[in-house]
């Protein structure tokens, strides 16, 4: 107990430390949302990647879908890597960059309403962003309570205190940058503590080999007839899985949160680094999460998933470890929950601050008056979500579960095509982004209440969330053929952004 303690304060410590040190880069606007735009390869990769990729990753999407799949569930890891990953850096990083800052856009939704010349249209997303990230940003909380529960036996409300309120302290004071050095030291903490893991937990079947063998042995008729399924290529509902990959993958190219690492970045030079560190980040973490669920079943006399639960899962095949072990496993979930919680509020409150407030409710809204809105918003939101999460841990009410379900699918339904095709396609309209909005956040609301009126296959969230996703990839250049055009010359303008001469050295470039 000891030990783990003495791992948990310093953990804490070096998180306070980091915000501390980064107060001169949060001085303004760009400096508190995007650290001035100068931040480096290895940064903004570890970013991105500890964004992606929290405890409801480790605990909870890990267990239940290695569960349902086996250990096909490790293609849900390897579909983040090089869908949610990869091609997301080489398809928008370079192009969101570059118009983001043409435009001068430090949101997503200011985004939106530069690149459409629309205040309604970033008014309108400021509200879909802020219905649909506090709730998920709640949900952050839900893999810790039995991990801190099995690690310490401590009370889970004062654990979700403490991680919020430090948290808090950390983004509040540093900012963007802060987050962006914190989410490194996590990423690292994340890289090495599943590996152990893994092979751990392995360790306790007989290897690799042998867990592979016993999973081959296992049956479930409710599921499939199929003998050796758990153990299959591709599992006993590549269907369903395919959705899973769809949603968790290509979903990150529309969340607010993720996207925004793209408008940081330094140089040319940390786009190329940076694609391939992601890429690396999410084969190690999220496969190695994915492929430890996989081996979920092989626990199932210790776990009763009809009273406790997918959640309940990975703490049942981590119970066994030795202490110093389970210490690295709750700091590992700790890193992962409290980088991509500094991401979602800082989004929160910049977006309601400054597509919102400003301008709006409020008329004169100098610099120094901004960073304070956005600081004062960041404790609201944690404490929002701190008061989710506990009523959500009290009194076990479902709805909240659903509503946090249903948030990914919302914003990625809602923000992804008018985001991709803003970039890439000048003859985008207005109408077919506010086409996106409606249909990609009503389908998913509608889901959340009417579930048992949607067709059999959309009656799950992640189903539905795909389908979202590829509905307005389909929708918007349909409607933007039938909707009228935007102003010619606004259009023009904005896309000579990348028209503009640069300067190369000759070993980039045979100048010809």
């Amino acid at each position: 107990m000891a030990v783990k303690i003495g791992m948990l304060v310093v953990f804490f410590g070096i998180m306070l430390g980091v915000g501390i040190y980064c107060r001169k880069h949060a001085s303004d606007v760009t400096g508190f949302v995007l650290g001035g735009r100068s931040v480096g390869a290895w940064l903004s990769a570890f970013a991105y990647g500890t964004s992606y990729f929290s405890a409801v990753i480790f605990v909870g999407y890990a267990g239940q879908f290695g569960w349902k799949f086996g250990v096909a569930s490790t293609w849900i890891g390897l579909g983040n890597a090089f869908l949610g990953s990869l091609l997301a850096w080489v398809v928008l990083g370079r192009r969101t960059r570059i118009m983001t800052q043409h435009l001068d856009s430090s949101t997503m939704p200011e985004f939106f309403g530069k690149r459409y010349a629309s205040e309604k249209l970033k008014l309108g997303a400021s509200v879909i962003v802020f219905l649909f990230l506090i709730p998920y940003t709640a949900s952050l909380y839900n893999g810790l309570s039995r991990l801190f529960g099995m690690a310490f036996n401590i009370d889970y409300t004062a654990c979700i205190v403490i991680m919020a309120v430090l948290t808090g302290i950390y983004v509040i004071a540093g900012g963007y940058m802060a987050t962006a050095i914190n989410d490194f030291i996590q990423g690292m903490i994340m890289l090495v503590g599943i590996v152990a893991v893994v092979l751990a937990v392995l360790k306790q079947n007989g290897g690799f080999m042998g867990s592979l063998q016993a999973l081959s042995e296992v049956t479930d008729p409710s599921v499939t007839q199929m003998p050796g399924a758990f153990a299959s290529f591709f599992g006993p509902n590549p269907l369903e899985l395919l959705s899973v990959v769809i949603l968790t993958s290509l979903g990150t190219w529309g969340l607010p949160q993720m996207v925004q690492k793209f408008y940081a970045i330094r140089s040319e030079k940390s786009i190329y680094k940076g694609t391939i560190i992601s890429t690396l980040f999410a084969v190690v973490v999220a496969g190695g999460c994915y492929f430890l669920g996989g081996f979920g079943r092989l626990f199932s006399d210790q776990v009763d998933i009809a009273t406790q639960g997918y959640d309940s899962i990975i703490p049942a095949m981590l119970q066994n470890l030795s202490p110093l072990l389970i210490g690295v496993i709750v700091i590992l979930v700790l890193s992962a929950s409290m980088s991509t919680l500094s991401s979602l509020v800082l989004v929160s409150s910049s977006t309601l601050t400054l597509d919102f407030l400003k301008g709006h409710v409020i008329k004169d809204m100098d610099e120094k008056k901004q960073i304070r809105w956005m600081r004062g918003l960041i404790v609201v939101f944690i404490a929002i979500s701190v008061v989710i999460a506990i009523v959500q841990y009290k009194s076990n009410i479902n709805f909240i579960a659903q509503l946090m379900g249903v948030s990914w699918g919302a914003l990625a339904g809602a923000f992804l095509a008018p985001f991709l095709y803003g970039l890439y396609w000048k003859r985008t309209t207005r109408g077919a982004v506010w086409v996106s909005f409606l249909f990609g956040a009503g389908i998913m609301t509608l889901n959340l209440f009417f579930r048992s009126a949607f067709p059999a296959f959309l009656q799950s969230p992640i189903n539905c969330g795909a389908f979202a996703m590829i509905a307005g990839l389909i929708l918007v250049p349909l409607v933007s053929l039938f909707t009228p055009k935007l102003d010619f010359a606004m259009v023009e303008s904005t896309f000579r952004c990348y028209d503009q001469k640069v300067v190369v050295p000759v070993k980039e470039s045979l100048g010809q």
